[in-house]
């Protein structure tokens, strides 16, 4: 018997040279290096000039050490979404920026002199600033490699930087325009202050942590009670976990509302305790409702006691106590004063307050109402001034030694006879900086701030350095507001309103700028360092006000354009003052400022500065966080300047946690580096994982996950290896058919994309008013779904015959191949915003260029008549019963009883809708027989198989042989 032919080399395969194999790590490079020689942004901004602009402001990251996750997801998330507006067709820049003045980057200098044992405070500030300088630029050029590395595109040549001379200028320009409207006081108020870091902190550079505290309760002798004579000699007593404000209270607080009792506590039981000026019985007075957990903590729980007298605490009005420590005179000397507190409750400690101006915010505004001022007795260092009587030049207040229960401040209270119960096991949470990590406190200062509850007489932007030209309350960012006579909008209330004006994305998250905005001090702007924006002022040595004139401060904004923010503190100050001023009279304001105003600030110099007066940016997008830090201080910044916010909608993404769910640490040995994994895998992997992810909320990265978005991309490749494969020879000109001659199977392939076009329409155009805006997961499941099940498990599948088999110029390949193209340049655009280093190589493997790219094409072309309800129903029946088939087929598939589902004759019980469709071809089996018997019945075709097709065919004469059609194939 002979050898059966081999018809292998008649059948028309998929030819391509593009690889299975990604090999992402090793050729991403290269194709960014050809983006760049070829100026792929400077082109595509050439080509989209004068289209619909979409502008994503960059929130700056600090320019002081390698990328992490954080940073990867971020400008991974927002590249996804500027390349998906440019895909629309709009002019969509992007320009990375970086924040280089503050802290963050003061700090890692610092760190520098600490290991070289060398102080800093002893270094010319010139030089300190130059060599901060220095550091953030060699950062800002590391860190732009490795987010280009991400695929990132954008003005790499050309980024904003904070501390570029133009941007200071710009800054300090803003500045002055709260000035001159009259926006910005100077007072001492109790601010978050790092002893550590010797610098008032905003609200973004403190994190919570749990901690366990030293309590104390400590007894303040009554020595007058005017209202309630019985109260002199009895002791108040006062509950605290901060023990070092002891040496600076200066009064005592009250709920005029609170029922409290006075109690007689018997001998017996307090001669064991570490209270010693008892001789017979002590009393004490503490809110009822609080007298057993009071007596629990002090261990007089089964101890006898009486209780004398109720009263409400309104009788505390004029009464005064004496310190524990009077006995040293001068300040601890006089007397302290019960004061009514509105903020005192009965949820802890005694229901009575000590209250230290200078460390507490409540402390301040009730002793302030009360002609009760600080004393600056805490130094920025945290410890006591050197004159203080008690404890002076000591601390750190922070030191958990110097203020435990063995501590100065309880051995000298213990030893006054003041101290009732002290141990070092409260637990809580306290605020500690984010970049030291050290406790701060809340210290009183004098400080610049910015008033949120001050109605404004001269609206922003009326101010004379503007450049906003001159508003009225009629104009449009003030329309209906009136600000005559000092009863203009305060600059919370423009804010809350800006809030419901925006677009917020998840919808959730307005609630959490809001409150933050509701609930939010006054923003103090001041800090004590070197690296910064100074707060260009001249203040009046005599009057304390500071200098208005909008001739002086167009001096100090053109000095900064020229020279920075080292102009202001190397300046001929007389000269920028001018003629009409002495600089005798007045004070030069030195402080920094805080490093968010400067944030806050660059919607000002880079969205307006770069593309015109009044621009706004479409979109801001950063993490959670930022609620009370980037989102917030540019809001509040352009809610004081322009009456409105600087953006329209804001993005809110998660953190990246490990592969357990863990936040990620080097501690801890979980950090997953995003340029290992690019190292490893390629950037399109990342990539596809932050676009797959739902990333409002805190995400998981791992092994696991990123073998789950490697197996999601490898499946996507392959769908391109295999159209471009099949797409090899394809002429459009003589090959492709009109929708009217395609099979049905083809028109119902593009009521599919035109689905799918709809659905990643929703994601991407804000125009759609979908609630899915900017969902890239919902985009990116849909798009790799549609790949894999519409196209490889079914349609490629059933198509694969006619591919392979017909004759090139059958009709029916034709439609296959020109749909193929047609869903070849749809899927390269659609993924393009996700995997664009290997959609370029996709696109470059089919139409080679050196001047082309993908990048440069728009959305595809979809016709809205393509969607047909019927195909639709019909279709979607059909390929249930194609599933149930295959499950029908599988266990004899399993057992051996066939190879293939072409082996197979299917007997099903029912009648399927299918007109003109072959349900045999698509079920890729043998015969299909509908009507007999009940369910479906598979079993072993009885026809022979095509030696070229492999299709189990009646006219097939044995095994081997030709069918028909491919024997008119051979023979033509």
């Amino acid at each position: 018997m002979t050898d059966a032919p081999d018809y292998k080399s008649t059948v028309f395969l998929p030819q391509t040279d593009f690889p299975m194999k990604a090999g992402l790590a090793a050729k991403e490079p290269a194709i960014a290096a050809k983006w760049e020689a070829m100026d792929l942004y400077g082109k595509l901004r050439e080509k989209r000039a004068g289209r619909e602009r979409f502008i994503l402001h960059d929130g700056p990251p600090y320019a002081n050490g390698d990328i992490h996750m954080g940073h990867a997801m971020n400008k991974v998330l927002k590249d996804i979404i500027v390349r998906s507006q440019s895909l629309l067709g709009k002019d969509a820049p992007y320009v990375p920026g970086w924040d280089c003045h503050g802290l963050p980057i003061e700090w890692k200098i610092e760190e520098e002199y600490r290991k070289k044992k060398l102080n800093k405070d002893e270094v010319p500030a010139a030089e300190f600033r130059a060599q901060c300088r220095a550091y953030a630029d060699k950062w800002v050029g590391v860190q732009k490699e490795q987010f280009k590395r991400l695929g990132v595109m954008g003005d790499w040549a050309d980024p904003y930087l904070t501390m570029k001379f133009d941007a200071e200028a710009t800054i300090v320009g803003e500045l002055l325009k709260f000035a001159e409207s009259g926006q910005l006081y100077r007072g001492a108020k109790p601010v978050m202050w790092s002893p550590v870091e010797k610098t008032a902190l905003a609200e973004a550079e403190v994190e919570y942590e749990d901690v366990t505290s030293t309590q104390i309760d400590v007894a303040f002798e009554i020595m007058e009670a005017p209202n309630a004579p019985e109260l002199v000699g009895a002791h108040a007593v006062i509950w605290t976990t901060t023990p070092w404000t002891i040496p600076v209270n200066q009064a005592l607080a009250y709920g005029p509302e609170v029922e409290y009792s006075i109690v007689s506590c018997f001998d017996g039981m307090v001669t064991s305790h570490e209270f010693k000026t008892v001789e017979a019985a002590f009393s004490m007075i503490v809110a009822t409702e609080l007298l057993d957990s009071v007596m629990k903590r002090l261990g007089w729980a089964d101890s006898p006691r009486k209780i004398l007298k109720t009263f409400k605490g309104s009788d505390l009005a004029g009464a005064v106590a004496r310190h524990p420590m009077h006995a040293l005179g001068g300040f601890f000397a006089k007397p302290r004063p019960f004061l009514p507190g509105d903020f005192v409750t009965t949820d802890a400690g005694t229901g009575l307050v000590h209250m230290a101006p200078d460390h507490g915010e409540d402390d301040f505004a009730l002793c302030k109402a009360h002609g009760i001022n600080p004393v600056f007795a805490v130094e920025g260092d945290g410890k006591y001034r050197e004159d203080w009587l008690w404890l002076g030049g000591q601390g750190s207040v922070i030191n958990p030694k110097f203020v435990s229960k063995d501590g100065p401040i309880c051995t000298d209270l213990r030893e006054a006879g003041g101290l009732l119960a002290a141990s070092d096991d409260f637990k809580h949470s306290y605020p500690h900086s984010w970049r030291s990590k050290a406790k701060i406190i809340f210290r009183c200062t004098p400080q610049w701030f910015i008033p949120m509850d001050q109605p404004q007489a001269v609206m922003p932007a009326q101010a004379g350095i503007s450049g906003l030209g001159a508003q009225t309350p009629e104009t449009p960012a003030f329309a209906g507001v009136t600000v005559a006579g000092g009863n203009g909008p305060t600059l919370r209330g423009v804010a809350l309103d800006a809030i419901q004006n925006t677009r917020w994305v998840p919808e959730r998250s307005i609630n959490r700028i809001r409150s933050m905005v509701e609930g939010r001090p006054d923003w103090v702007i001041s800090r004590q360092r070197a690296w910064g924006v100074p707060i260009a002022l001249y203040v009046h040595r005599k009057s304390g006000d500071y200098l208005v004139d909008p001739a002086v401060n167009a001096r100090i904004v053109e000095a900064f354009k020229q020279g920075g923010a080292d102009a202001w503190f190397g300046a001929d100050h007389q000269a920028l003052l001018g003629p009409d001023y002495d600089l005798a009279d007045y004070e030069v304001v030195n402080d920094i400022l805080d490093v968010w105003f400067d944030s806050g600030s660059t919607h000002s110099f880079v969205v307006e500065g770069r593309y015109g007066e009044g621009t706004r940016a479409d979109l801001y997008i950063e993490g959670s966080d930022q609620h009370r830090g980037w989102f917030q201080s540019s809001l509040l910044e352009s809610c004081g300047t322009r009456g409105r916010a600087p953006y329209d909608a804001v993005l809110t993404h998660g953190f990246a946690l490990d592969g357990s769910g863990k936040k990620m640490s080097k501690s801890l040995g979980n950090v997953v580096d995003p340029l290992k994994i690019m190292a490893e895998s390629g950037a399109d992997i990342l990539r596809v994982w932050v676009a797959s992810t739902d990333y409002f909320d805190d995400v998981r990265i791992g092994k696991e996950v990123l073998a789950g978005s490697s197996d999601a991309y490898r499946k996507l490749r392959n769908t391109f290896r295999y159209m471009l494969g099949a797409l090899s020879d394809y002429d459009e000109e003589t090959e492709a058919v009109s929708y009217a001659e395609m099979p049905e199977l083809e028109r119902y392939m593009l009521h599919r994309l035109a689905e799918l076009d709809a659905e990643l329409r929703a994601v991407v155009d804000k125009a759609a008013k979908s609630e899915n805006w900017l969902e890239f997961s919902r985009y990116t499941r849909a798009l790799f779904d549609f790949a894999n099940s519409d196209l490889s498990a079914f349609f490629f599948d059933i198509r694969k015959d006619c591919l392979y088999c017909d004759a090139k110029s059958d009709p029916k390949r034709r439609a296959y191949r020109t749909l193929l193209d047609t869903l070849f340049h749809a899927l390269v655009r659609y993924a393009a915003p996700i995997i664009p280093f290997t959609v370029e190589e996709v696109w470059q493997s089919r139409f080679p260029s050196d001047e082309d790219s993908v990048h440069f094409l728009e959305w595809p072309e979809v016709d809205r008549h393509w969607i047909n309800g019927h195909l639709k129903d019909k279709w979607t029946e059909l390929r249930s019963q194609r599933e149930q088939v295959n499950e029908a087929i599988e266990p004899l598939r399993r057992e051996k009883v066939i190879r293939s589902s072409l082996e197979a004759d299917v007997t099903m019980g029912e009648y399927l809708p299918v007109g003109e469709v072959d349900f045999a071809e698509v079920a890729i089996v043998a015969r299909v027989t509908m009507g007999e018997g009940d369910g479906i019945v598979v079993k072993p075709s009885e026809w022979h198989k095509c030696g070229r097709c492999w299709r189990l065919l009646p006219e097939v004469a044995e095994d081997g042989a030709l069918c028909d059609r491919c024997d008119a194939v051979l023979t033509a």
